[in-house]
């Protein structure tokens, strides 16, 4: 199996990745990957907001993912920053465990010729998931196909994550039968996606799904971690259960059995300061990834109060 990509490039999907965590009655910076961006960087390590107020506040308010097609508007607080340094639509995902806010993980993409890729929002609405909102880069015509697109329990990537309320990746899509848009989906150079689930405080369904390509990738290689096999706790571990990887294809266990299964401790390497701290956490510089591997965003997932997954990609 071929990976994530056919062709190596330079330039990723996702451009900057936050996280912002609550203050009393505000939100600030806990951490921050800018890449090259080092002015956008400066005006967000001074920046906080209060709840309604900016992306990060918004999606605080109204308890929801939150998605912005344009930087321009009064909805995002930093537009002049992120105008300058190139961003131009931008998504923010609430992490709750049960009522409590733990976190806004706040993601920004670029403009740029020919890059594409998917990072969308699915929401139910009488019974079906629908598009809320999405970015796609150049991507217009599969975004016009998913636009008329929604998905009953168990149909293509956001129901199957519905249905099964875990994460789900999904591997070929151009090609693949469960994925109901495959057909665009190959025209628009998408290879492997990730759906996750959001919950939030009032019970209502949100399905998180990001499709990397081969000219933007989200990622080079995803993984899914299930907290609940050991229970995060003293000496709680969470283990390896799916994942994708450029090099090294598959990583299901099912699919290449290991002889003992993958896990990390609390504390022990990114995945395992998510397990201590039950905040996302973005990671940027080598040293403490796998070999070959520049940056790492990870994210808990919650049922209730408990951290039930980890699902973290890197490029």
């Amino acid at each position: 199996m071929q990976g994530l990509l056919d062709t190596p490039c330079d330039q990723t999907f996702i451009r900057v990745a936050e996280v912002w965590i609550p203050d009393g009655d505000r939100l600030r910076l806990a951490d921050g990957n800018y890449g090259a961006l080092a002015d956008f960087a400066e005006v967000s390590r001074t920046a906080s907001f209060a709840r309604g107020e900016g992306l990060p506040g918004k999606a605080w308010a109204e308890q929801r993912p939150v998605v912005l097609g344009d930087l321009d508007g009064g909805d995002f607080v930093r537009g002049a920053a992120a105008a300058e340094a190139g961003l131009t639509s931008a998504v923010a995902i609430p992490v709750f465990a049960g009522k409590q806010l733990k976190a806004v993980l706040v993601l920004m993409c670029g403009a740029g010729e020919g890059q594409s890729g998917g990072i969308e929002i699915w929401q139910d609405e009488d019974g079906r998931l629908v598009l809320a909102d999405g970015c796609y880069g150049e991507a217009g015509d599969f975004a016009a196909v998913s636009r008329g697109m929604s998905f009953g329990h168990g149909q293509g990537l956001p129901g199957g994550v519905w249905s099964a309320r875990m994460p789900v990746l999904m591997r070929d899509l151009g090609r693949a039968a469960a994925f109901l848009r495959s057909a665009a989906a190959s025209a628009a150079g998408f290879k492997s996606g990730i759906g996750l689930p959001v919950p939030v405080p009032d019970g209502s369904h949100y399905v998180l799904t990001l499709l990397s390509s081969v000219k933007a990738p989200i990622a080079r290689r995803f993984e899914l971690w299930d907290t609940r096999v050991f229970r995060v706790g003293p000496g709680g571990r969470a283990e390896l259960v799916d994942g994708i990887c450029e090099r090294q294809g598959n990583l299901a266990p099912v699919l290449n059995p290991p002889v003992d299964p993958v896990t990390v401790g609390l504390w022990e390497g990114p995945i395992g300061r998510v397990l201590g701290t039950g905040l996302p956490c973005v990671q940027e510089g080598p040293t403490a990834l796998p070999e070959g591997y520049s940056q790492m965003i990870a994210l808990p997932i919650y049922r209730e109060t408990e951290m039930a997954y980890v699902a973290a990609w890197y490029l």
